[in-house]
């Protein structure tokens, strides 16, 4: 597969999926998130891969939903943009989610809004020094948080109503710290110490990692992840119908663009 804002590297039975828009801080355009999705795909139904990683060129993991691409799905008609975030963010999350083989999120930078809600999907976080974390949108797009609401699965309830709130940054240490990063390198050595994770994930039997997956995430469904997960992508949905997310379009997405900046 020939792919323009990815990059594939294969390491034995290792896959190393970049993000390749370093000059955007990895934002997430519909172009990016499409072949983010072919190439999760394509790992899921390759049988010599036992172990993926997600990562991002430059300084940056990713800073989030392409902003300057807004005005192309949000200027229609509500139906025309729930289907749109439908496909491109919540069931494009869910898939790495249910990956059949275990995912690293490999995070340096901003893993901002919709940076934070992807690297929040994938089954163990590896954190370079430099790493933080933020979903400011109720503060700087006027919708309740990113479309995947995985926050208090990962942090807890109270440290996530903390988190979502006052819209701030949590260094990798304190993430760390909460429990919902696994481990904290130094940033020059984070591509090894995610390749070295990769590579001891890959060595245990491939069904059996399979099923084990299968069951760790069934634990939190039986907590109620998917179903509310599900509950409130519509409840995000709904904050677009808003007064205040409709003056925030209508002021092109100035006031919006400068605040998220600020934090990624």
């Amino acid at each position: 597969m020939t792919f323009k804002f990815i990059e594939i590297e294969n390491q034995g039975a290792v896959r190393r999926i970049w993000l390749n828009r370093p000059e955007k801080r990895n934002a997430q355009s519909q172009e990016l998130l499409q072949e983010l999705d072919d190439a999760f795909v394509a790992a899921d139904r390759d049988p010599e891969i036992r172990a993926v990683i997600l990562a991002g060129r430059g300084a940056h993991f990713s800073a989030g939903h392409d902003l300057d691409q807004a005005p192309r799905f949000v200027a229609g008609s509500i139906e025309d943009h729930y289907d749109y975030e439908a496909r491109f963010y919540i069931e494009y999350c869910l898939r790495i989610w249910d990956l059949r083989k275990p995912v690293i999120a490999q995070v340096q930078g901003a893993a901002v809004a919709g940076g934070f809600m992807i690297a929040n999907v994938c089954d163990l976080i590896i954190a370079a020094e430099d790493a933080y974390f933020a979903d400011p949108v109720v503060q700087t797009m006027a919708s309740a948080a990113t479309e995947i609401l995985s926050h208090p699965y990962t942090m807890g309830l109270r440290r996530a109503k903390q988190f979502l709130y006052l819209g701030e940054k949590m260094g990798a240490e304190e993430a760390y710290r909460i429990g919902m990063v696994n481990r904290v390198v130094p940033t020059e050595a984070l591509a090894d110490e995610a390749m070295a994770m990769a590579q001891r994930i890959s060595m245990g039997s491939p069904f059996a990692m399979q099923l084990l997956k299968r069951s760790l995430n069934r634990s939190a469904d039986m907590q109620g992840f998917r179903n509310a997960v599900q509950a409130h992508f519509d409840t995000h949905m709904f904050g677009h119908t808003t007064e205040g997310f409709r003056a925030l379009i209508a002021d092109g997405m100035k006031t919006a663009l400068a605040k998220n900046k600020s934090v990624a």
